[in-house]
């Protein structure tokens, strides 16, 4: 009996030691596998999980949150976890909710991988090129080149946001996966591109993204394919940079000005939405009308002042002021100063409106005008010297024009202004006002008489004078007259015989009689020439020798003069004192003819 005990609970331990092996064998093949547990407590820092084991595993509670989603885990709930070790150093169960998550993840992206499927992440962190993105428990990497179709600079409003990403590539062994949002971007963009361009037509309005801003307007997102928006077609106002109105990223709405079907270029415009202020704008800015603007932009031509919103004019720097001139329209106005306006000219085509400051204050030149006449003697301080003349001030803003040629009578080259500094006070003449053309011209020399005029008192043209040499040139001899007048002999002028028509016959200081053939007031000099007297004194004789003499024309001289030359001639075998005789008897014929002669030969060289 007692042998037969023995027996029977030998078998009976060893069947528990069977069972108690097999439940090992089972809980060592749970190790390194996904189970099921129930939670049976929750702590402030750790969830406590039965998985009907031996004990109990404890699981951090950062662990049951998921990104952009609330904890709501509670006792009682099911969860699955991943076996890590049947036992730590305390003696309990070793489990991950994370890993296990991840294990369950990993299956499921390498099944949308193969498909070519979207997956659903969120990106809960930075690391360096790029972010990770929470895969329902599988973490991967997106380069920051995917993010989206265009740079991001901040991507704060996309963390935390579940999205949909495609899967790149993956690798289980390392546990790496690479994801891009931009491919689901460029899909999603052709679809809608696709369906867009089929629809878009001219004049219509849609709704878009400011997607990069330039210096020439802005490109905007209309949703799939881009549209330029010109910085002239973003307001009816003037827009110096299209960042002044617009931002990437902000939602617009414009009108589509061109579409080119070919090229899918796209023209917007958002001024189009609005009404266009250059309408009945002749009616509310006529011509003359004075107004109140605002300076919006000074150039160095002249200053845009803003009428309303929409509309400006363009105040030319001549326009800016009745005596400020060249200088700096700056110098005059500034940016955002308030200026009373006339209108002067309306272009409703070109859109353009010029306008006039000076108009709307009093115009110093005319007042100049009522107070002063020509011939009028004032005082003024010189204010400018330049290489033309001098500017005097002849009222408070006026300055009136010496010429050069206006200094002195006898000196009209720079040299005349060497005399002259500014700041000094001058009495000056003056010789014309144009209030219109805003001009006041003086003079100095008039002040006196011009001594040229007084020395050619008693003579004109055709006069015979008495000069004196003052230089002696190789082609010209230069001569005073009078004291005060300037004259000149050309070396054809000096004499009727050519052998005598040299210069250097002539020396400083030597006298000579000339006649005037020339009067030129501009240079204030005279022409002479000595031929012309020498031709008039010649033309004299032989009408006194024609006349009281003989009573022979000028043909009866010419003739005798040739029937002198024939006896001569014939009379060869003659004594040589019958020959003086002769010759004597007939010399003053021969004299007359010789210079008749001469004088024919003079007449038909300069003719």
């Amino acid at each position: 009996m007692a042998q037969a005990a023995k027996t029977i609970q030998d078998r009976v331990e060893s069947k528990e030691f069977a069972a108690l092996l097999e439940s090992s064998m089972e809980h060592q093949a749970q190790q390194g596998s996904v189970v099921k547990g129930r939670i049976i407590e929750v702590q402030s820092d750790a969830v406590i999980v039965d998985v009907g084991l031996k004990s109990e595993g404890r699981i951090s509670l950062r662990e049951f949150t998921v990104p952009g989603q609330d904890n709501e885990i509670r006792v009682g709930d099911e969860v699955d976890v991943f076996v890590d070790r049947m036992e730590d150093k305390n003696g309990e169960t070793v489990l991950s909710r994370e890993k296990a998550r991840r294990e369950e993840a990993w299956v499921e992206m390498e099944i949308s991988h193969k498909k070519n499927e979207r997956v659903t992440g969120v990106i809960f962190g930075r690391v360096k090129g790029g972010f990770t993105v929470d895969l329902g428990g599988a973490v991967a990497f997106l380069p920051g080149s995917q993010v989206d179709i265009r740079p991001i600079r901040d991507i704060t409003p996309l963390m935390g946001t579940p999205q949909p990403f495609l899967i790149l590539k993956m690798d289980r062994q390392r546990g790496n996966i690479v994801v891009s949002r931009r491919a689901v971007l460029e899909e999603s963009r052709e679809e809608a591109k696709s369906d867009l361009m089929q629809n878009i037509a001219e004049g219509s309005v849609i709704e878009g993204i400011v997607k990069n801003i330039t210096d020439y307007g802005a490109f905007i997102d209309l949703g799939g394919v881009d549209g330029l928006l010109h910085v002239t077609d973003i307001s009816w106002k003037r827009v110096n940079h299209p960042s002044e109105v617009l931002q990437v990223g902000q939602t617009v709405n414009v009108q589509i000005i061109r579409f080119n079907k070919e090229t899918q270029r796209i023209s917007l415009g958002m001024k189009q939405l609005e009404t266009d202020p250059w309408e009945g704008v002749t009616a509310k800015y006529p011509i003359k009308g004075v107004f109140k603007g605002r300076v919006t932009n000074i150039t160095d031509y002249g200053a845009f002042v803003e009428l309303e919103d929409g509309i400006e004019g363009l105040v030319h720097v001549s326009e800016m002021s009745w005596t400020k001139k060249n200088i700096h329209p700056g110098k005059i106005i500034s940016t955002s100063e308030e200026v009373e306006i006339m209108v002067l000219e309306v272009d409703v085509e070109k859109r353009r409106i010029s306008l006039g400051i000076k108009q709307c204050q009093e115009n110093p030149w005319a007042g100049f005008a009522d107070k002063h006449k020509v011939g009028d003697e004032i005082e003024g301080e010189i204010n400018n010297v330049t290489e033309f003349g001098l500017f005097v001030a002849v009222d408070s803003d006026i300055d009136g024009m010496v010429h050069i040629s206006d200094i002195s009578w006898e000196d009209q080259t720079e040299d005349a202004l060497k005399a002259f500094n500014k700041g000094d006070t001058v009495k000056v003449k003056i010789l014309d006002v144009d209030p219109e053309k805003e001009r006041v011209a003086l003079g100095i020399k008039q002040l006196t008489d011009d001594p040229f005029e007084g020395a050619m008192k008693g003579m004109a043209r055709g006069a015979v004078v008495t000069c004196t040499v003052s230089e002696v040139k190789s082609m010209v001899v230069e001569v005073t007259v009078n004291d005060g007048v300037t004259g000149t002999i050309k070396k054809v002028d000096l004499s009727r015989e050519r052998s005598e028509q040299r210069t250097d016959r002539f020396a400083v200081g030597e006298k000579v009689d000339a006649k005037i053939i020339t009067v030129d007031q501009k240079n204030r000099k005279v022409g002479l020439s000595i031929k012309a007297r020498e031709l008039d004194e010649d033309k004299q004789a032989l009408e006194t020798f024609g006349s009281t003499e003989s009573g022979a024309s000028l043909g009866d001289i010419l003739g005798a003069a040739l029937s002198s030359k024939a006896v001569d001639s014939a009379s060869d075998d003659a004594e040589e004192k019958p020959k003086a005789k002769k010759a004597a008897k007939k010399a003053p014929a021969k004299k007359t003819a010789e210079k008749a002669e001469e004088k024919a030969d003079d007449s038909e060289k300069d003719a």
